[in-house]
């Protein structure tokens, strides 16, 4: 048999095992549909041709995926060394004028859905991405629980702003965002040792279990302590201003659209203000793990995750490389929590689940661990992804009124998933300048490494 039949024998094998495997899991749940009938008993609406264009996808891409293995691909072009020089300064133009573009583009009425819904949702988990990606991407330290940090800074922030500034310095609320966000921080951070301390003798799927179960801890503590959180009822947090100047309807006060003559909805203005706030955090995460990289503790972290016997074994400290990889990261969790408060004004425990967790680890690991340029780009395609499904109402022609494509988010992203780590098992962005370079930078050929290039 020759090697093109003998591939598309083994692509025709992958595919039926993947169709039979996926039949059988689509019952009951996806093979029938349930709705109310006419004395209130559920009656069971079969869904035949959903199944048959699940298991016809599958199929399709399990056969794509063994043909990708099989047969190697020829390598991309490198773009020329004048354009990728200028990639950075390109990306960071298009990031400061989006706003600018986006009004321009939908006008003033519909950029708030753009800036706010989509530009300032991908940037708080680009945020949170960078600060995870220093626990496991540099450090190689799996948290399960990183969004618990957010959950402390977000908490921090309302509850000092809710039971403390008004009475002791009530003249500070309207600065109480920036006055809080380095406090929010701080005691992330600090939650960040505590949680380190007790498992530096953890290490891979126990380690996981551990920070796993901090979250849920911290999650069940906002909870069941209604007396100071109100619980599942949540809290009502101070929203940011422009430096005491509130973006509110004129009134009684000066605020930031009577202050700067500014007419029209001041939801807008809030919304602009609110991308350039958190992308100013972002940007300067970015630049703290640069930095923090490139410095002996950065080269730690490094160490600390190709071999940690081997750090330990060359005079390596892992209690302080560790406990410092935990309280920076956390910090800069605490950081995106505390915007986020200030951001929606509302915050109860169901927006720091464990579900959250696994979004912002999905994006670091899909990413490139370590990649910073990476954990951006998957950012951008998961949560940018989920707003775009919103926009795909015309799909209800084709599948029906009832059709919702925003349900089928997490569908998709396991597909991803699956897809990526059959294409590119190192993430996006599998390549990361070494720390230090000895005489010239040299790229690792995909002929060494069995992941691929770099």
């Amino acid at each position: 048999m020759s090697t093109a039949a003998s591939i598309g024998v083994r692509a025709l094998r992958a595919a039926s095992i993947a169709a039979a495997v996926v039949a059988v899991l689509c019952f009951p749940v996806v093979a029938f549909f349930t709705r109310p009938g006419p004395n209130g008993a559920l009656l069971l609406e079969p869904k035949p041709w959903h199944v048959a264009g699940l298991v016809a996808a599958i199929a399709l891409l399990a056969a794509l995926g063994t043909l990708l293995t099989a047969v190697k691909l020829p390598e991309f072009p490198a773009l020329p060394a004048a354009i990728t020089s200028r990639l950075p300064k390109i990306g960071l133009g298009a990031l400061v004028l989006y706003p600018v573009i986006i009004v321009a583009l939908v006008g003033w009425a519909g950029a708030i859905k753009w800036v706010d819904n989509f530009g300032v949702q991908v940037l708080i988990y680009v945020l949170l991405g960078w600060g995870l990606s220093i626990v496991v991407g540099l450090a190689g330290l799996l948290d399960l629980g990183f969004i618990a940090f957010a959950a402390v800074g977000a908490y921090s922030y309302t509850l000092i702003s809710t039971y403390i500034l008004p009475v002791y310095a009530p003249g500070l609320m309207p600065y109480a965002f920036w006055l809080l966000l380095p406090v929010s921080a701080l005691l992330a951070a600090l939650w960040g040792i505590i949680l380190g301390a007790p498992v530096l003798g953890l290490r891979g799927d126990y380690l996981a279990v551990v920070t796993l179960a901090f979250g849920e801890m911290i999650r069940l503590v906002l909870v069941n302590e209604d007396w100071l959180t109100r619980g599942n009822k949540g809290m009502k947090a101070p929203y940011i201003t422009f430096f005491g100047l509130p973006f509110t309807t004129p009134g009684s006060g000066p605020t930031f659209a009577s202050t700067f003559g500014l007419t029209g909805s001041p939801t807008i203005y809030r919304a602009i203000f609110l991308y350039y706030v958190i992308l100013a955090l972002a940007l300067f995460t970015a630049f703290v793990s640069n930095r923090l990289r490139r410095l002996p503790i950065g080269r730690a972290w490094e160490a600390l995750r190709e071999d940690e016997i081997a750090s330990r074994a060359l005079g390596l400290n892992t209690v302080t490389t560790k406990l410092s990889a935990f309280a920076i990261g956390a910090a800069f969790g605490g950081m995106g929590g505390a915007f986020f408060a200030a951001r929606q004004g509302f915050i109860n425990p169901k927006s720091f689940e464990f579900m959250q967790s696994a979004t912002v680890l999905a994006i670091v690991v899909l990413g490139g661990m370590g990649s910073l340029t990476g954990v951006a780009i998957a950012a951008i395609v998961m949560i940018g992804g989920t707003e775009l499904l919103r926009e795909l109402g015309w799909l209800k022609v084709i599948f029906g009124p009832s059709f919702d494509p925003t349900q089928y988010r997490m569908l998709l992203f396991g597909l991803a998933m699956v897809a990526l780590m059959v294409w590119r098992p190192r993430g996006l962005v599998g390549t990361r300048d070494p720390s230090i370079v000895l005489r010239e930078r040299k790229a690792v050929s995909s002929d060494l490494v069995a992941e691929g290039h770099g």
